[in-house]
């Protein structure tokens, strides 16, 4: 599939691919009655690190969802650089705000729970600069996707302006696009999407580069309770993992049709012994979850004009 096209593989193809690779690992692990990561070679890792997402409208609803998800067991909190009221983005307001966050946040939670921060590709390279360097006091774990993803190179010039750890990633389909960002060492963790970059096939290979480079893995997982027991698969088989992110717990999406062996305990996941990926799916009870169509937001300036999502 990778190579019977004229034209390379961009993200949309290697979705498409990712989705048959992850299920031809599912179907040889349950014809072989082991579970997935058994076939990457074993585990070397008993439990995996998990983060959960942070939020609220307002700054105190930020502080109390961080207490909240802290004494529920949570010691990874992620939280992103939300618009106004409206979808209103005005990047130095906002980097003002978030930096002013990030001291009240770590103050709360205290120096032993890792912050991750979210700008999501929204920011201007000088912007970034002035996150990175306004946190830089709080220790975040990483700044992840301080800038849009379609010239690498641009972290160059970041990385030579603050010492902050940067992650990146999560909108790449290929070993190929990865190839700036870790062959000049210009990222810390790999944001790897196992169902966009190819399935198990592909991430393995840009997470074995990685390991030449001394960079860690914290795989992008948004999507469900399938995407989640996939990348707790590669991430229980595959050494220089990090974290893995974890909006919903297995038993917390989709449960009804979605039915997951493995378990959420005290901020890890813990994969179990079942076979292939360790999930079952009541096909005929999906049909409750037609498709809808949703458009993604559109936020944009005072002065009228469009910005970054």
């Amino acid at each position: 599939m990778w190579r019977s096209g004229f034209h390379p593989a961009g993200q949309v193809l290697s979705s498409a691919i990712a989705a048959i690779d992850l299920a031809l690992w599912d179907i040889k692990g349950k014809a072989l009655g082991v579970p997935v990561y058994q076939l990457l070679g074993g585990k070397v890792r008993e439990r995996v690190a998990s983060y959960c997402h942070i939020g609220g409208d307002t700054e105190e609803a930020l502080l109390a969802d961080a207490r909240a998800k802290v004494a529920a067991g949570w010691r990874y909190l992620r939280w992103s650089s939300d618009p106004h009221p409206g979808g209103l983005y005005e990047p130095a307001k906002t980097v003002s705000r978030c930096i002013e966050g990030f001291g009240r946040l770590r103050a709360e939670v205290g120096p032993d729970v890792e912050l991750c921060f979210d700008a999501h590709t929204r920011m201007s390279l000088p912007d970034a600069v002035r996150l990175c360097r306004g946190v830089e006091p709080f220790r975040p774990l990483f700044v992840e996707d301080p800038l849009r993803s379609e010239n690498p190179e641009s972290y160059r010039r970041l990385r030579d302006q603050s010492p902050v750890p940067i992650a990146a990633g999560e909108q790449y389909g290929t070993k190929w696009q990865f190839r700036a960002l870790i062959e000049e060492e210009l990222i810390d963790y790999a944001r790897i999407d196992l169902c966009i970059a190819g399935g198990f096939t592909e991430s393995r290979k840009i997470a074995g580069w990685c390991e030449t480079h001394f960079i860690e893995v914290a795989v992008h997982n948004p999507i469900g309770p399938v995407s989640t027991a996939a990348c707790l698969h590669f991430n229980t088989a595959t050494s220089n993992v990090l974290v893995q992110e974890l909006p919903r717990r297995p038993d917390e999406i989709m449960a009804d049709v979605v039915t997951s062996s493995h378990r959420w305990d005290d901020g890890w996941l813990v994969p179990s012994d079942a076979p292939g990926l360790g999930v079952d799916v009541d096909w005929e009870g999906l049909q409750r979850y037609p498709f809808v169509h949703e458009n993604l937001p559109l936020f944009h300036r005072q002065d009228g004009s469009l910005t970054n999502w």
